[in-house]
């Protein structure tokens, strides 16, 4: 058979993805890897919320926010999915015919300019790399069905052959991609109060690795002191800025709401009121960042100076409270 699918119940046609990338959502879009575990949970009809207590611990690196992804022990012990690297010794085809027919997924690098998905932004446009998730192989039709970003997408005909580099001549400068197995042959169903029980445990050991100090504050004094760079070097260069800083920090703090709105559901009315607070506090977050994005690209276009303090100061008091609020009630 020329077609190899994995999981043949969806169809990229009428895929419903998950809440998480509903467009109610600050950030329908997270970064890509999270993204494909969200939606690969979702399509497994298990709980995606469960996974989220690694926000948590995102810190302020200097040039970046902590670029936040599931751990694949987690993942295993939450809902026995397997995610181990693959060695990419041969062309990729090759591999997808393999795992994909043995019922694995594959997780690999790729080029958005060959996917349709991101039509509007790089697709056909830019060279950007990204993460997908193969499902669906169709080697005669030259389709591929892949979970990307915020859902289930199809490829075919010219994006398909290269995503899988096939009219590309053989050359042993080029570097192979990262790539990791999925394995979901041993998927667990837990019941949702179990299921619950894990991930509030998972949120106690992260409290354990959030920053030692207010990291939003730490943001604040960077901003201040690469603004005037911003105003230099233009939008271009502040969109890289802002999609490795405040998107990551809002998209992070959205996915932590979520995941305590959640235990506060699963764990009735007076555990839902104690943490509802921090829920508060973190879309607070998450909702600051969205309209920071624009604010300052703005202020970048204008070459317009912002007071730091003013810009975070409501947020950083928030991660301060939020905090607090899991120590109290976690």
């Amino acid at each position: 058979m020329s077609r190899l699918r994995v999981l043949p119940e969806i169809e990229a046609a009428s895929y419903g993805r998950s809440s998480l990338h509903g467009e109610d959502c600050a950030w329908v879009e997270k970064n890509c890897y999270v993204d494909l575990f969200i939606e690969l949970v979702h399509a497994l009809k298990l709980e995606p919320r469960a996974m989220l207590p690694f926000t948590l611990a995102v810190d302020f690196e200097g040039d970046q926010w902590t670029f936040f992804k599931p751990q694949h022990s987690e993942m295993r012990q939450l809902y026995g999915v397997d995610v181990q690297e693959m060695n990419h010794w041969r062309p990729l085809v090759e591999h997808a015919q393999e795992q994909l027919a043995a019922g694995r997924l594959i997780a690999v690098e790729a080029d958005a300019h060959w996917m349709p998905d991101t039509a509007g932004t790089d697709y056909r446009q830019n060279h950007v790399k990204t993460t997908i998730m193969l499902s669906d192989l169709d080697l005669d039709r030259q389709r591929l069905g892949y979970f990307h970003n915020a859902g289930y997408y199809e490829l075919e005909g010219e994006d398909f052959r290269q995503i899988f580099r096939l009219d590309a001549a053989p050359d042993p400068t080029h570097l192979p991609l990262f790539a990791e197995l999925v394995r979901i042959d041993r998927v667990v169903r837990r019941p949702e109060q179990e299921l619950a029980e894990l991930s509030r445990a998972l949120v106690k050991t992260y409290l354990g690795y959030r920053p030692a100090d207010n990291p939003i504050r730490r943001f604040a004094e960077r901003f201040g002191q690469e603004l005037p760079r911003m105003h230099e070097k233009g939008l271009p260069h502040y969109h890289a800025w802002a999609f490795s800083t405040i998107r990551q920090l809002g998209a992070a703090f959205e996915l932590a709401a979520a995941n305590i709105q959640w235990l506060g559901q699963v764990g009735g009315a007076a555990q839902a009121d104690a943490l509802a607070p921090a829920v508060s506090c973190f879309q607070q977050i998450s909702q600051g960042n969205k309209a920071l994005i624009l604010k300052v690209a703005r202020a970048v276009n204008a070459k317009r100076s912002m007071d730091p303090n003013e810009v975070f100061g409501d947020m950083a008091k928030a991660w301060d409270e939020g905090m607090a609020c899991l120590d109290a009630n976690i």
